[in-house]
């Protein structure tokens, strides 16, 4: 029996051995005393082996705990169950957790994918927002409407440009300035017209088209006769021609 505590307490003492956690025994110790009167040093043995047979007891719960754990939240890691009569080993404990936080690890990672009903959904959208019937035409309408959008973008910019606007201003500020432009030009265009016909009456502008409708094809008939008549093809060359004649 000494041989035996002597191996147990060189294993106790050994540096792989776990720090010893002693606490009240359920009942009273009997010390070993020795015939010289010395104790023996093996009184803690019975401690530390019944707190072992505890820790082993709530390994198997701890175990049981972490499978139940890992079947909802990575079942297709499992593996089969363990034979109870078989002893539960840390490294299998590792395995579970291991597992687990790999699985956690990916979702996390994979949470900004969106899942597939929402990708149909926005499919289904676009759709609806740019009349598109079938799914083989999404993608020729998105490159249409990037496309529509890239001329877009640059006329707007070469707008800000002419108009002298800032990058910033909206596409309305865009439309009121040309419109604004739009209608100084058209009072030029009727300013110069009225001069050019020197009337600022729009019914003696009227009066004067009807005028010049009234005037021209008679006038227009009598040159192409003159040309005709003189041999000329130039209506700058009638004044000399007849000058001539005189």
């Amino acid at each position: 029996v000494f041989k035996v505590l002597s191996h147990i307490d060189s294993i106790l003492r050994s540096p792989r051995a776990p720090p010893l956690i002693y606490r009240r025994s359920k009942g009273p110790v009997q010390n070993h005393i020795p015939e010289n009167g010395q104790e023996c040093g093996f009184e803690h043995l019975p401690l530390t082996i019944e707190m072992w047979a505890d820790q082993l007891m709530a390994l198997k719960d701890l175990h049981r705990s972490l499978r139940k754990l890992s079947l909802e939240l990575v079942p297709w890691h499992t593996a089969d169950p363990q034979d109870n009569r078989e002893p539960v080993r840390v490294e299998d404990l590792q395995f579970i957790v291991d597992a687990i936080l790999e699985e956690i690890e990916n979702k996390e990672k994979n949470s900004q994918t969106p899942s597939l009903p929402t990708l149909s959904a926005i499919v289904s959208h676009f759709q609806k927002l740019f009349d598109v019937n079938s799914l083989n035409g999404v993608y020729p309408r998105m490159n249409e409407v990037y496309t529509k959008l890239g001329e877009m973008t640059n006329a707007m910019r070469n707008l800000h440009e002419l108009l002298e606007l800032d990058s910033s201003a909206p596409p309305t500020v865009v439309v009121d300035t040309v419109g604004k432009l739009c209608d100084i030009i058209n009072e030029n265009v009727t300013e110069q017209v009225q001069q050019l016909l020197g009337t600022q009456d729009i019914h003696s502008i009227i009066n004067k088209l009807e005028e010049h409708e009234c005037f021209f094809p008679p006038f227009h008939a009598l040159i192409q006769d003159l040309l005709c008549l003189l041999e000329i093809s130039n209506p700058e060359d009638i004044l000399p021609t007849v000058q001539n004649l005189k």
